[in-house]
């Protein structure tokens, strides 16, 4: 296994294209066509070649692409006990599209051993190398408390859960379950994506849930916060945990915008992470000032090539915002980065498979000039 670990200067966030075969199969799998150990050997085979091209086009991490989920964030949540599975008669309402309806339901105490995660990641873990790490995606904690609280999903949240303190805490040990799992698999680098705090830069939002439900941003957050860094609480010293902050990433279209200056006294100061994730491939995403909180043993992958446009970018254009970042921070804390994943629902943006690539050949061939390395 590779000594160094994430984030690395030419990173990902972690999703890929699904394959065509890959979507029959699941198809087929939901309308009864095949089995579910069918469908496990068709995502055997895709993720295996998938590892290949990941480690041909010289990523030092490697994911499983997120083959075997529908969604980047739910399939997870649906590997909990005390959570099941549910569809909704609407999905969540991006710029310009609705997406599926799938959502959750608290049946039961959460609690989170044994969960199919574990075996997942352990595919992957039989892929490293001396120049390769696996990464184990997860959606952040706080995800899972916006979404049990996701429009009517709170009354039965409240059903189970009447004291919100006794939620967070079993939120909390139940990843805390995943991660030592995790851990004792092998894994040195999890990834918490979330969406919440790109919900928090967002002023339009915010205006109608201030309306709604009379709460501040700033309570808001510190208990998202808390939640978080519960979760990381007590983890093996080895085992980096870093952060994806998302503004929504559905085929190609997206859910929130905003700058990062509401969020950043919170979020880049207090979360007990390694390193963010950050978007900044359009003006949606704001400047890099509200980078100068960012506390110093912390780094920041830059996610200036955008996943939801076949467009490649310019590369002199790329490295100048680099070091217009850098005003803020030094150049050796920085990495580079797509601004999310390819898919974060099965659905994919709207491009190519070998646009995909191409936009990955750019990251790495603009963080050699960068970084000299």
């Amino acid at each position: 296994m590779a000594k160094q670990n994430a984030p690395f200067k030419f990173d990902i966030v972690g999703s890929f294209l699904r394959p065509e075969e890959l979507k029959k199969a699941r198809a087929d799998y939901t309308a009864g066509v095949i089995t579910a150990e069918q469908l496990n050997e068709v995502e055997n085979k895709c993720i295996t070649e998938l590892v290949a091209k990941q480690k041909k086009a010289g990523l030092p991490v490697i994911t499983d692409g997120e083959f075997r989920r529908s969604y980047w964030h739910l399939d997870f949540m649906w590997g909990f006990h005390g959570i099941e599975h549910i569809e909704l008669d609407h999905g969540y309402f991006f710029h310009g599209e609705e997406t599926t309806h799938g959502s959750i339901k608290v049946t039961g105490k959460i609690s989170g051993e044994n969960h199919p995660f574990i075996e997942h990641y352990k595919f992957v873990k039989q892929f490293e190398d001396e120049n390769t790490v696996a990464r184990q995606t997860i959606p952040a904690p706080a995800q899972l408390l916006a979404e049990l609280f996701r429009e009517d999903n709170g009354k039965d949240t409240l059903a189970v859960y009447a004291d919100q303190e006794e939620l967070i805490q079993d939120i909390a040990k139940a990843y805390r379950t995943v991660m030592q799992e995790l851990y004792a698999a092998g894994c040195r680098n999890v990834q918490f994506d979330d969406c919440t705090w790109g919900m928090f830069c967002d002023a339009k939002y915010w205006e109608a849930r201030q309306k709604e439900e009379n709460v501040s941003v700033e309570e808001e957050a510190e208990k998202y916060l808390r939640l978080n860094n519960l979760a990381i609480e007590g983890k093996p010293e080895e085992l980096v945990i870093n952060t994806h902050v998302c503004r929504g990433n559905y085929h190609s279209t997206w859910a929130s915008s905003g700058g990062y200056a509401p969020i950043a006294p919170y979020l880049f100061v207090k979360e007990q992470v390694d390193a963010y994730y950050l978007e900044f491939d359009d003006e949606r995403s704001g400047d890099f000032e509200p980078l100068k909180y960012v506390s110093e043993n912390k780094k920041v992958v830059l996610g200036l090539i955008t996943t939801k446009s076949p467009v490649l970018e310019d590369k002199e254009t790329i490295i100048a915002r680099i070091h217009e970042a850098e005003k803020y921070i030094p150049l050796e804390r920085l990495c580079l980065s797509p601004q999310c994943g390819f898919a974060s629902c099965e659905i994919g943006n709207n491009l190519t498979d070998e646009e995909q690539w191409a936009k990955l050949a750019l990251v790495k061939e603009i963080s050699e000039e960068v970084w000299n390395r």
